[in-house]
């Protein structure tokens, strides 16, 4: 049952003001007191009362709405030209003009604002606000500090199932975001159930990504187009080549056939320099680098086989792992190869046996990383096996400056894009690697352990402050190095590139040596008579036999008068032996010499 209790007013009093008027106190309810409750009470002696000197505060935390900022644009156009005047016929506007340099106004307004004008030049004439005083100083030297650096962000693989975070990208514009392309490389070893998707990170916001990219096929590689930030272009595990505009959410935009596409995982993807922005290339283990054309993904505009050979067959081409491409070289590209080759190719050559145009001898496993200097095109950097080495392409048949062995393989290398001199590498022990061979040349600058797990991939932002190095758990880990590594330091230049020059003279005459020395031995290979008898190429075993045991015992006999004459060095000094005494000592020698000896062929025997 509901109660209800309607109020009734009458329609004039609606809004009426309230008169409110003193009135005598009225006795609603009094209480008397209970004395059986006060026998209750417990009386407290001595009370324990807590006194705080200072004044007392509380802390309290706001969430703030976020500011969103908006750039905007003004086009400005040439104005001021009446409505029948047409600024682009030159014809109408001289017109014009001469019309109104006749009037009397215009040459009184032009007299009046000549003598502004005069003062404001003058002024200008005077003192020069723009000179620079200090043009002949060179760059400030950055205070001598120790290298180091400090993990800024983690952005971590959302998805239950972990994958690894397999190639890197950052946004063109403002390095504000950061991509991310996750998937399993083991083959046949993906978990059921595994995601495919691939992230967008914001470097703000850790917790969450910006948007997710959902291809067909696991991404293995992952690049931002630098002249639209909006496209993605991506390489597919299956060998496909997927691009997406993000303006168009996390759906494929444009995908290639699978008919002409690659037959294996997709290791590298590269945009290239063009007017429209709409060319890349790719590169696979199958052997095959393809340009593509994202407005027509159909199938690729162009395909080159990685066959050193120069016969174009596939079956004997080399497997492509990474790719380098600089665009102060647009007709020039390098492919790393699983095999450890470095293949250097000429895209402009008329034939695809003709556009392999060098190799060098790299790595004793694949080719994970391969760049150039950004300050020297000539000079390029490798990573494979348990080595990073510099190279020239001057020098084709070694590397001119190389690291040591590691314990653990190198996955991937790059060059710093602000100073010449230092590079960064990563390893399978999560190790980061930074290099500076102009402050030193055996041994990293710095050493950081960024994770347990393998690190896969590194990228540096533009402006080498910041690097970013996925793990082999999918962990993206971002780390900010100290001005020292990320500012040009004084000739820094000039030293890199005097160093680049001497070790490449140093390799140039090694090579020189080496190939004077092979046509030597081929020389007395060919002066040789061909015609030897078979005796004369027997071998007399016994000869060496007796040649070995001679060796042998020297070396026995050289260890035993080695270790004698330490015993003798410990052994406190006697008194001076008379002649015939050494004399004896010598005999005793020589005959426990012949024993011995007889004893070893003994046991030769």
């Amino acid at each position: 049952m509901e109660i209800v209790y309607v109020y009734v007013k009458k329609r004039s009093e609606f809004g009426k003001q309230c008169n409110f008027s003193d009135r005598q106190a009225e006795l609603n309810i009094d209480i008397m007191p209970n004395p059986e409750l006060a026998e209750q009470f417990v009386e407290r002696n001595p009370v324990d009362t807590g006194i705080q000197c200072s004044v007392s505060m509380s802390e309290h935390e706001a969430n703030t709405e976020r500011f969103e900022m908006e750039t905007r644009g003004v086009n400005h156009v040439e104005g001021g030209w009446p409505k029948d005047v047409n600024p682009l016929e030159l014809e109408q506007t001289i017109r014009f003009r001469k019309k109104v340099e006749k009037d009397e106004n215009y040459v009184n307004a032009i007299m009046q604002l000549g003598s502004i004008m005069e003062h404001c030049i003058k002024q200008n004439n005077a003192i020069d606000i723009y000179e620079e005083y200090f043009n002949d100083e060179e760059a400030v030297e950055v205070m001598e500090e120790a290298p180091s650096a400090k993990t800024i962000n983690v952005f971590r693989d959302p998805q239950e199932i972990k994958r690894a975070a397999t190639h890197l990208s950052w946004h063109p514009d403002g390095n504000r975001k950061l991509a991310v392309a996750y998937s399993c490389l083991d083959f046949q070893r993906a978990p059921v159930g595994m995601s495919s998707d691939s992230y967008i990170w914001d470097l703000e916001n850790p917790n969450k990504p910006e948007l997710a990219l959902k291809p067909s096929s696991p991404l293995v590689t992952l690049e931002f187009n630098p002249k639209d930030s909006h496209v993605l272009l991506g390489g597919c595990y299956n060998g496909q080549i997927a691009c997406w505009d993000t303006r168009k959410g996390s759906l494929v935009a444009e995908l290639s056939t699978i008919e002409f596409s690659h037959r294996d995982p997709v290791y590298g993807t590269i945009w290239l320099q063009s007017k429209t922005g709409t060319e890349c290339f790719s590169a696979s283990t199958d052997g095959q680098v393809m340009w593509w054309d994202i407005r027509k993904m159909s199938e690729p505009t162009e395909v080159v086989i990685m066959d050193i050979t120069k016969k174009e067959q596939l079956e004997n081409a080399l497997g492509a792992i990474s790719l380098e491409f600089e665009s102060t070289l647009p007709t020039k590209f390098m492919v790393g190869t699983e095999q450890g080759i470095i293949i250097s190719c000429n895209r402009k050559a008329k034939t695809s046996a003709e556009k392999i145009v060098c190799t060098f001898p790299g790595h004793h496993g694949p080719v994970y990383a391969l760049q150039r200097n950004p300050f020297y095109p000539k000079n390029f950097l490798t990573v494979g096996d348990w080595t990073a080495r510099i190279w020239s392409e001057d020098s084709r048949e070694s590397s001119i400056m190389w690291t040591k062995y590691h314990m653990a393989y190198l996955t991937d290398a790059a060059w710093s894009p602000i100073r010449p001199a230092v590079f960064f590498t990563t390893k399978m022990d999560g190790t980061l690697d930074i290099w500076d061979f102009v402050f030193k040349q055996c041994d990293p600058a710095l050493s950081l352990k960024v994770c347990d797990e393998a690190l896969f991939c590194l990228r540096v932002q533009d402006n080498g402050c910041f690097i970013a190095c996925g793990s082999q758990l999918g962990t993206t880990t971002l780390l900010e190095v100290s001005p020292g590594l990320s500012t040009l330091q004084r000739n820094e230049k000039n030293i890199a590139s005097s160093m680049f020059e001497r070790e490449t003279r140093r390799e140039k005459i090694l090579e020189a040596r080496h190939r004077e020395m092979r046509l030597k031995e081929k020389s007395k290979a060919e002066g040789r008579d061909e015609e030897q008898t078979d005796e004369d190429l027997d071998i007399d075993l016994e000869v060496l036999v007796s040649r070995a045991e001679e060796e042998f015992f020297d070396i026995i006999f050289a260890e035993l008068k080695k270790k004698e004459a330490d015993a003798i060095k410990l052994t406190p000094m006697p008194q001076q032996p008379s002649p015939e005494e050494d004399q004896a000592v010598e005999e005793g020698e020589e005959a426990a010499g012949e024993g011995k000896s007889e004893e070893v062929e003994e046991d030769l025997a």
